[in-house]
């Protein structure tokens, strides 16, 4: 059962379980085992090594690798020293990378193996990089993490967290196109940790197995470590996404706990042993973070005889906001469009354009008012001030309430797309596109994918005299944003539809895709 109270701060979370299980297995991943002694050293290292490479409060580091265990050494050990670990998606083009390490101003970037040549090609464009170091063998004049770290005093750092501290930085998506730093401080983990012991799907036995599936540029990658390691659970780490390697760790390191993505479960459910397998260990699996097809929900339920709970949650909100208990995942109850109840002190209102809550039933945009909202973006007062409004964070998102009080989200306020829970946004793609030497017009919307959830498509004009194909532009997007963002397919119109003030009407563009389907977000 998780105790806040004696780990009011990030920091503290290492040092406790050290003391009371030092030698019991804090993290595991392919075969390697680290007790949370050697976290809370290990962590106690990276903070003073830090430190004599001039990293001090409020300043940022950065991590560009695949899942690791090493991950949350560094993030312990950057919060005993009152700095921030700023996770970078992997997944994202060079120039989106570079503009995030400048923007955060990153002065020390642990990378993986895969990345040190982009991070070679694009170092030199961000001024405030001063030292990267290797979780390999090395590269370069670039140290080796574990050599790097082993070298540095075991001793505490003699600096006192505070609440309003930053701890986590993670970038999401903007709809002009640049992504926007969130800034998550102890207070906001605090808040958030404290009403998850109050709910069963986040409350974890000492020496349970937490699957880490999701990446740890997502706040759910990293609340998976964050939970458990609080709890004294054992966290099982996967590098990536391998549906057949989720199976084997379910059944070899009897996995009690797993958050997956709708996406990630469809995986699954396609593998031919999927039914044979052994799921008796298996105690809750929570999901969330894109829609879910209410069919493979009933087969997950029936095949892996777990208690499931749907969360939903935003970046801005430390992923707290409601969920969907088991009891609610009885088709019998109709509740499985929902996603759910408020967290116990969470405040949510779906409300109209003047920020009035509207009457039950209605659609209105979802507003969250809770401890976990973030302390805003990064260097962006203006766009935090648009969004935390009187104490509550508009999501972007429209729903309602039912009479029961459970939240049912309808469709977007903005026109995000969000592929196998991924954050898509329209305009940032569009402006990949629009550069394009044949294109005259691009509009960007997302339909329906069995797969996604959503698939990002393209529709373009193209200019006189031109043929541009498919292949062409999701090359020349591949080149300037994420693979994950680049359509999945084009479409040509002789003209674009717009209202009177020229904006695109990319309702009238989506409705053919989605008549007859609903469009929600999971």
């Amino acid at each position: 059962m998780l105790n806040v109270q004696s780990m009011p701060h990030i920091a503290d979370i290492t040092r406790v379980q050290a003391e009371i299980r030092p030698d019991e297995t804090a993290f595991w991943i392919e075969g390697e085992e680290t007790t949370f002694k050697q976290l809370d050293t290990r962590a106690n290292q990276v903070a003073n090594g830090l430190t004599a490479l001039g990293v001090g409060p409020d300043m940022r580091i950065g991590y560009l690798a695949k899942n690791t265990a090493i991950y949350y050494e560094m993030a312990f050990g950057a919060a005993k020293i009152r700095a921030v670990m700023n996770g970078i998606n992997t997944r994202l083009a060079p120039p989106e990378v570079q503009y995030i390490l400048a923007d955060a101003a990153v002065s020390v970037l642990f990378v993986g193996p895969e990345f040190c040549e982009m991070v070679t090609a694009i170092k030199d464009q961000c001024p405030a990089l001063q030292h990267v170091i290797c979780l390999d063998a090395g590269h370069g004049d670039w140290p080796n993490y574990a050599t790097w770290r082993d070298t540095q005093s075991e001793v505490a750092p003699a600096i006192t967290p505070l609440d309003d501290d930053d701890v986590i930085q993670l970038y999401t998506s903007g709809t002009t196109g640049r992504p926007k730093g969130v800034m998550l401080t102890n207070a906001n983990y605090t808040s958030y940790m404290q009403q998850c012991q109050m709910l069963d799907w986040a409350t974890y036995e000492v020496g349970d197995a937490v699957m880490n599936a999701m990446p740890l540029f997502h706040v759910a990658g990293v609340n998976a470590g964050m939970l458990a390691t609080a709890q004294g659970a054992k966290v099982v780490v996967l590098p990536e996404i391998v549906p057949k390697n989720i199976l084997d760790l379910i059944e070899q390191q009897k996995i009690a706990h797993a958050f997956w993505v709708p996406a990630v479960i469809l995986m699954l459910s396609q593998q031919p042993d999927f039914r044979s397998r052994d799921y008796s260990s298996l105690k809750q699996v929570f999901y969330g973070a894109s829609p879910i097809a209410e069919d493979l929900l009933v087969l997950a339920v029936e095949v892996l005889e777990a208690q499931f709970t749907q969360v939903y949650g935003l970046t801005e909100t430390v992923g707290g906001g409601t969920y969907l208990p088991p009891d609610a995942h009885d088709p019998a109850r109709g509740k499985l469009r929902s996603c759910g109840l408020p967290y116990p002190e969470t405040e949510i209102r779906c409300v109209d354009a003047h920020g009035k809550a509207v009457p039950t039933g209605e659609v209105g945009e979802i507003a969250i008012k809770s401890g976990f909202v973030m302390k805003g973006y990064w260097n962006r007062p203006d766009a935090t001030e648009e969004a935390i409004r009187d104490g509550f964070f508009y999501t972007g998102d429209a729903g309602y309430f039912d009479d029961e009080g459970f939240l049912y989200i309808h469709d977007r306020v903005k026109d995000m797309i969000v592929s196998g829970g991924e954050n898509v946004y329209p305009a940032e793609v569009e402006n990949a596109i629009f550069g394009h030497p044949d294109v005259a017009d691009v509009a960007v919307i997302g339909i329906p994918d069995d797969k996604w959830g959503e698939a990002v498509k393209a529709i373009i004009v193209a200019k006189p005299g031109t043929d541009p194909t498919t292949d062409d532009i999701v090359k020349w997007a591949r080149e300037r944003i994420a693979g994950f963002k680049c359509p999945k397919t084009v479409d040509r119109v002789e003209e674009m539809p717009r209202n009177p003030s020229g904006k695109i009407l990319r309702k009238d563009l989506r409705e053919p895709y989605w008549k007859g389907r609903e469009r929600q977000v999971g």
